[in-house]
């Protein structure tokens, strides 16, 4: 993410958003075993993700009430790049949103349109192309650079002006092919949540069957 003290960012004032808008959540995290089972005896924790390409940001990423949706992602990782992924398994986790950037909630959008214009403006002064979401199948882009830079951009400037940062990013992900012929439905939408504040996960718990 390009940053520029120059940029105009106190010209645009982010809303404030309801805090504890959502109740706690139960969450699942697809990863290897030997990750699974650090986290489950209090060895290690989750590590945020930071790809240019991550739709929600950077933050710890979690597939809301689906274990069976964070156990695909961790065997379809593993034929990917088995060298990268163990034996696949989830995780699960008592997590609260806290100050959460609701995606699903009315008005939002005008948030992202703001953090947006910053955006675009921040890399016409560096002279850089705007990053592009990418990776497009059956309508939807499954690479978010685009996306990812937007809501790196809401974070700084809720810094920049002094607003209590988001604690969480919750979303929406509509994935796959038609349920039936003519569906409105993708056989792979999702909800998931980026905890971006680790002091938002309660706890972890073991999933029977999955570690």
């Amino acid at each position: 993410m390009l940053t520029d003290s120059s940029a105009p960012h106190t010209a645009i004032r982010m809303p404030r958003r309801p805090k504890n808008s959502l109740g706690p959540l139960i969450l699942y995290h697809g990863c290897d075993r030997e990750v699974a089972e650090s986290v489950l005896s209090g060895e290690e924790t989750l590590q945020p993700s930071e790809n240019d390409y991550d739709w929600l940001g950077p933050g710890i990423y979690f597939w809301v009430d689906s274990p069976e949706r964070a156990l695909d992602w961790a065997k379809d990782r593993k034929q990917r790049r088995p060298q990268e992924m163990g034996e696949p398994s989830v995780v699960g986790a008592f997590a609260y949103p806290g100050n959460c950037l609701n995606l699903t909630d009315y008005g939002v959008m005008d948030e992202l349109s703001l953090a947006y214009r910053a955006t675009e403006t921040l890399f016409k002064r560096a002279e850089s192309p705007l990053p592009v979401n990418s990776d497009r199948r059956n309508g939807i882009y499954l690479k978010r650079q685009l996306d990812c830079a937007v809501i790196q951009m809401v974070h700084e400037l809720r810094r920049d002006q002094e607003e209590p940062p988001y604690d969480t990013v919750y979303g929406v992900f509509e994935e796959g092919s038609e349920v039936y012929p003519g569906s409105g439905f993708l056989n792979k939408t999702h909800v998931q949540i980026a905890i971006c504040n680790p002091e938002m996960i309660l706890g972890y718990f073991r999933v029977n069957g999955m570690t």
